[in-house]
């Protein structure tokens, strides 16, 4: 990790940490938020040489357990805290990094924003320690909004941790839930665990510091936007936002070595960076962070939003390949955070790296080889092969969060090809000039040769009666054709036959539509979860287009694609597009990139569309699908990406490229947003991926997940 006294711009940090609460029902004392606190403090100033004027720290200790010794304007009051924030913002300047960092209670209490939000539809806040009597204030949605905003729009970067819950809870054990109890559950309904969240008493709407149209105009501005999915997190790339549980989720502390407590994020965040003497990006940390809080407690899930390619608490960005990453280990079994969902089956190999690796390129960081042997909806489980099944000795310790990248296909996923050089000559489309008859055989060597190794597309012999699924020949001009029993469109520029090196490139293409049609093959569409979700798409008056079958747009025309839940429970879903060029890329959805989008039963998301033509190959027409995944479980739909035809398959993702590329900005170092379907495969030159066994996936009514498709034509005219 880059030694941030080294780099040109200061970092600020404001810590926050409330185990001590003016209040003896609502809001009970915890014991390790500032024990948590000064963790976080100790690290910046010992390991990131953070000068200590540069740290602010607002907390109030337990009084059952210490004396508070901490002078009134340092304690975490309603007023000290926006106090801090104004601070803050005003000392930083543009490009200079600012963390927040909040342990202690969240919770919900009745808006105080009627104009803004339904009758139902409660504030959610951090809780100050003041906050016992009625005219105490929390800090509330719709002001966190504005003041993370204030910072934004000022250029700074900005990072915020938050450990706590955003609903609240009890106590079991000796774990202890951050959120409310005994608060007033008149008229109030209960979560699925019988707890209730909201605070329904009459408090004051004053903000401190704020003008009221001010905050009222940010949240409209944001809610219009839809920037995130958490509503009051300003959706830019010079923020990260990690928080300890989902909104419907519990945030709990406990004594992690049987001694002090410390809240589960914080414990697990500190514990990676203590281990690692590399840099890590915070989507590296949030993997193995989660996979330790799930293991100790299943129903708190971290949320990570913005730039995750960001190293954590430093500026510069780690940008790596999409994979899949460990969730627990027991002994030879490793499991991985993906399924059937996302076209996995059994005996498909993976090969597991450090937690911190960024390039994935070099076979000997690779810690071990696992083969699935249990392929469930979202998850899978998979042995360790040694040297005797095909594997090697382990090379170090697998650990939760670690990535996995795909190092051989299933064999439902290998496709055939069939090298045609009979080609006669004539002037028939079929047929060839002269001059390339006596060429064929010779130029579809070259292809044969490149071929060798490659774990995607085999070559059908001429001998075997084996039907093939793509066709490679020479064309009339003396280029490559690839055809299949459908037309191919938009097959890139011509690829002459003259040209020895072009061979690698054939095979390239056929392997990139291998993984392209693999991915449009993926099929559950008649799960159980069916009836449960509604998706479609509508016109630019939001109403249904008359025929869902046969879908025709005009280039720009705005479109709205909407999706509901009805199945009762929270799914969480992803909706990739799969493009005229050849690319899957994935549709934001309310601003996020994340590996899926959380949809709350009976929740319904609109998502403002507006199809184009791409601008390269002279596009008059083009057909396009959206697909949408949906699973009870946890997944990862992102390494389902795949870039266009013919771009390098090589290069590292970057998140915040795809929304720069939906708002049409380019800037120094982006690429290609369409991030790739296994984009390490091929790799390693010496000991290329070999095919695996496997059984083939079957469409299964029973797993709990789902694929559901709206396909259209865009046209330049209607």
């Amino acid at each position: 990790m880059s030694n941030l006294s080294e780099q040109k711009t200061k970092f600020y940090a404001l810590l926050i940490g409330i185990d001590g609460y003016n209040t003896n029902q609502m809001y009970k004392n915890l014991k390790g938020c500032v024990r948590d606190i000064n963790l976080v403090g100790n690290y910046f100033l010992s390991t990131l040489k953070i000068p200590s004027e540069q740290i602010v720290k607002l907390i109030s200790q337990n009084p059952e357990i210490y004396d508070s010794s901490v002078t009134s304007d340092l304690l975490p009051t309603y007023e000290n805290i926006v106090g801090k924030f104004h601070a803050i913002t005003e000392l930083a300047q543009p490009g200079e990094q600012v963390c927040i960092y909040y342990s202690g209670h969240g919770g919900r209490a009745t808006t105080i924003y009627p104009e803004l939000k339904e009758t139902d539809q409660p504030d959610e806040a951090l809780v100050p320690m003041d906050i016992g009597d009625q005219e105490d204030r929390y800090l509330r949605d719709v002001e966190l909004a504005t003041l993370l905003k204030r910072m934004t729009d000022k250029g700074l970067v900005v990072t915020v941790i938050l450990d706590s819950c955003h609903s609240g809870g009890t106590t079991r054990g000796d774990a202890a839930i951050r959120g409310g109890e005994g608060i007033d559950t008149a008229s109030r309904s209960t979560d699925s665990l019988g707890f209730d969240r909201i605070d329904t008493a009459s408090r004051s709407a004053d903000s401190l510091g704020f003008d009221r149209d001010e905050l009222i105009n940010n949240w409209k501005a944001l809610a219009t936007e839809n920037y995130s999915g958490v509503s009051w997190v300003p959706q830019t790339k010079n923020y990260v936002l990690l928080a300890a549980c989902r909104p419907n989720e519990f945030a709990y502390e406990y004594a992690v070595n049987g001694t002090e407590r410390h809240g589960a994020l914080t414990y697990w965040l500190m514990d990676t960076l203590a281990t690692r003497n590399k840099g890590i990006s915070f989507s590296a940390l949030y993997h193995r962070i989660c996979a330790q809080i799930q293991s100790k407690f299943p129903q708190q899930l971290p949320m990570l939003l913005g730039d995750g390619n960001r190293s954590v608490f430093g500026s510069d960005r780690i940008l790596t390949p999409y994979s899949v990453y460990v969730t627990s280990v027991n002994g030879n079994q490793v499991t991985l955070d993906a399924g059937l969902a996302q076209g996995l089956s059994s005996c498909t190999r993976f090969g597991i790296y450090p937690l911190n690796t960024t390039d994935f390129s070099n076979p000997q960081q690779q810690l071990a080889i696992v083969e699935l042997e249990d392929v469930q909806a979202s998850k899978s489980i998979a042995k360790v092969l040694l040297p005797e099944t095909g594997g090697f000795e382990v090379r170090g310790n697998i650990e939760p969060g670690s990535p996995a990248v795909l190092v051989s296909a299933p064999v439902e996923l290998v496709r055939r090809v069939r090298l045609f050089d009979k080609k006669q000559a004539g002037n028939q489309e079929n047929e060839l000039p002269p001059e390339f008859v006596n060429q064929q055989t010779e130029a579809l060597d070259i292809v044969r040769q490149a071929l060798i190794g490659n774990g995607w597309v085999l070559e059908v012999q001429p001998e075997n009666n084996q039907e093939a699924d793509y066709q490679v020949a020479v064309g009339r001009n003396g280029e490559y054709e690839i055809c299949s029993a459908t037309p191919l469109k938009n097959l890139g520029l011509p690829l002459k036959i003259n040209d020895p090196k072009v061979g690698a490139t054939v095979v390239k293409r056929l392997v990139h539509l291998t993984k392209y049609q693999a991915i449009q093959s993926l099929d559950n569409s008649n799960s159980k979860l069916e009836q449960q979700i509604d998706m479609e798409l509508l016109d630019s008056n939001k109403k249904p287009f008359a025929n869902q079958n046969q879908i025709i747009l005009k280039e720009g025309e705005s479109v709205y694609l909407r999706v509901k839940n009805n199945s009762g429970q929270i799914l969480n879903i992803a909706i990739l597009d799969l493009e005229p060029t050849w690319a899957i890329s994935q549709i934001p959805i309310n601003g996020s990139q994340d590996i899926f989008s959380l949809l709350e039963n009976k929740q319904e998301i609109e998502i403002d569309l507006e199809p184009g033509l791409p601008d390269s190959m002279n596009y008059k027409q083009a057909d396009e699908t959206l697909k949408l995944f949906a699973t009870r479980g946890l997944a990862n739909f992102q390494w389902l990406t795949l870039p266009a035809l013919d771009e390098d398959l090589g290069r590292k993702g970057d998140l915040n490229a795809v929304l720069d590329e939906k708002a049409g900005t380019k800037g120094e170092g982006n690429i290609n947003l369409m991030n790739q379907l296994f984009s390490t495969i091929g790799a390693d030159v010496d000991n290329p991926p070999t095919i695996s066994r496997s059984m083939r996936v079957k469409p299964n009514p029973n797993a709990e997940w789902l694929t559901k498709e709206v396909r259209f034509t865009i046209t330049q005219e209607l």
